[in-house]
């Protein structure tokens, strides 16, 4: 027969290799276990309808599709108010600050896990942006650490966002609150974009991963590492991108300030031309002016010598060639007048050229600038992982064998309970169970795994019998069956003994280590009827209120 160990919340802590225990100190617990981070609560015991998680994703598919079938350039929303909603904030006429998604978690909405509403996130990011499926989950997971961090702080939103954004978000619903049973018609999840069209930097990943949210990710029990990896091969990528980005706008610099060269020779030229043409009418003009002189001079002999015909004869000729001196003057004015028409052309060319280069120029320094950016953050981050993976092996190698766990109290009554590892020598928390909806206070060691009773009725949320792995301390396997949730749990002879609600109607069912129900009682109990292994039998209170004795094998009645 396989032996099993047990636990409970008001008695002690049992080692993994061995029956040795000592007594729960709760404020130790408390302690140690406390966190400066961002430590989500959520519900991590049976559902009574278990959705896939292609099906969790398929909520996000569906709003991201919605979203890139409209202009992602222009204001548009997504889904259905009381369950999930997205407000695709963006307007393009402001240049200054950020546009955003608003992901919204209607009053309706079921999500009550960390995970899921990642998995929801990060399907919507494939969907509407198509970031791989990878980046997806890293930037989702940062979203919601952002979005826990500013909770509520609508200061710091509006020195960020466009007003498109920061008239559609309310303080009192802003960001994410820590505990899930807050979610439903409580959340705004705001996702930074900086281009809508800039594929993997469609969302702004500088914004999500400031300083206070890599330090809430240092510290998680594995201090965000895996995650805070995925983000710097983003960046990287994102800081790669942008240099290719500037490496053809550096072409296309050189390229517009080739042709400004060009468009600036030709302004030399033109002015070069417009100056002599400016000389050449001048000179013309002083010719023509002297010519003339000299014709109002004979003109005015000849006016005083009516009868010299020869004086009327010479002030004709000099007549005539002034007027053509002044026909050529007035022949090189207009060719002055089109060559420097021309020459302010040209500089009105030069100009607009110069404003193209300079754009260019631009469009260069900000896309090296980007990818500056980008690479800085990375190598920072890089060397601050590498630093808390030391310190991770040096815990590691500074813990000692003997391992105990245990089950913590959550609430004030004892009702629920969560399972701690903790190392015996030092009193330290190595890590604590997502698990928090523990129910009976009581924990069966098997194997791998632990056995006990575990969920809630709210919500989605049902009270199941439960494996919880003892490596992550999650849930792996959950009864078919949903439980009384006042039952209590016994294990004999490797078989598990709870009370289970079929309809209106309370029956003891008897499991084996896989949590298949072997055989229920063939009359009712009470719900929270006790059950008391004797050697005629189990001893449980029936429906009527009376003692009953059902045989251990088949929980048929023996007697009543």
């Amino acid at each position: 027969m396989k032996s099993r160990k047990i636990f409970c919340a008001t008695i002690a802590l049992i080692t993994a290799a061995s029956s040795f225990s000592i007594e729960v100190n709760r404020s130790e617990l408390e302690t140690t276990a406390g966190r400066s981070g961002i430590v989500f609560q959520n519900y991590s015991g049976p559902h009574t309808i278990i959705n896939s998680v292609e099906q969790i994703r398929g909520i996000g598919s569906a709003l991201g599709s919605e979203v890139l079938a409209s202009d992602v350039e222009k204001y548009s929303t997504a889904g259905t108010k009381n369950r999930y909603y997205v407000i695709h904030a963006v307007d393009p006429k402001e240049k200054e600050n950020l546009d955003a998604d608003i992901f919204i978690i209607g009053e309706s909405a079921t999500v009550d896990h960390i995970k899921n509403l990642r998995r929801i996130l990060s399907a919507y990011l494939s969907a509407a942006y198509k970031y791989s499926r990878s980046d997806a989950d890293t930037i989702a997971t940062y979203i919601t650490v952002y979005n826990a961090v500013y909770r509520g702080n609508k200061d710091y939103f509006n020195s960020k966002y466009k007003k498109i954004v920061t008239d559609a978000i309310a303080s009192d619903k802003l960001g994410i609150s820590l505990d899930y049973q807050e979610w439903a018609g409580k959340t705004q999840l705001v996702i930074p974009l900086s281009d809508v069209n800039g594929g993997l930097s469609t969302v702004d990943t500088s914004v999500i991963s400031d300083h206070q949210v890599v330090k809430s990710l240092q510290n998680e029990d594995d201090k965000g590492i895996a995650t805070r990896k995925s983000m710097v091969d983003i960046k990287e990528r994102e800081a790669d991108n942008a240099s290719e980005t500037a490496q053809e706008s550096q072409k296309k610099t050189d390229a517009e300030n080739a042709k400004l060269k060009e468009e600036q020779d030709k302004l030399s030229q033109a002015n070069k031309e417009a100056v002599q043409a400016k000389n050449d009418s001048n000179k013309a003009q002083k010719e023509a002016d002297e010519a003339q002189k000299k014709a109002d001079e004979a003109k005015k002999k000849a006016a005083e010598n009516p009868n010299d015909k020869a004086a009327q004869a010479e002030a004709a000729k000099l007549q005539t060639e002034a007027d053509k001196k002044q026909a050529e003057a007035d022949k090189k004015k207009a060719e002055a007048d089109k060559k420097q028409d021309a020459a302010n052309k040209q500089s009105e060319n030069v100009n607009e050229q110069a404003k193209k280069a300079d754009e260019a120029k631009s469009e260069t320094e900000a896309a090296q600038a980007q990818a500056d950016k980008k690479r800085n953050e990375a190598q920072e981050e890089r060397a601050a992982i590498a630093e808390d993976q030391q310190a991770l092996m040096d815990k590691e190698s500074n813990e000692s064998g003997n391992v105990i766990y245990g089950l913590k109290s959550i609430d004030e009554v004892g009702v629920m309970s969560e399972i701690v590892k903790m190392d015996a020598e030092t009193g330290s928390v190595l890590k604590e169970s997502p698990v928090s909806v523990i129910r009976s206070r009581t924990v069966y060691e098997d194997g791998d795994f632990f056995v006990a009773i575990a969920g809630t009725n709210f919500g989605n949320g049902a009270i199941k019998l439960v494996l919880i792995d003892k490596e992550n301390l999650e849930i792996v396997k959950e009864s078919n069956e949903v439980l009384s949730e006042t039952s209590v749990l016994v294990e004999f002879g490797g078989f598990y003994y709870c009370v289970i609600r079929e309809n209106n109607t309370f029956l003891i069912s008897k499991y084996n280590e896989n949590l298949e129900s072997m055989k229920k009682s063939a009359v009712a109990v009470k719900a929270a009827t006790p059950i008391t292994i004797t050697s005629k039998g189990v001893l449980a209170t029936a429906g009527d209120g009376k003692p009953v004795l059902l045989n251990l094998n088949d929980l048929a009645v023996i007697s009543k």
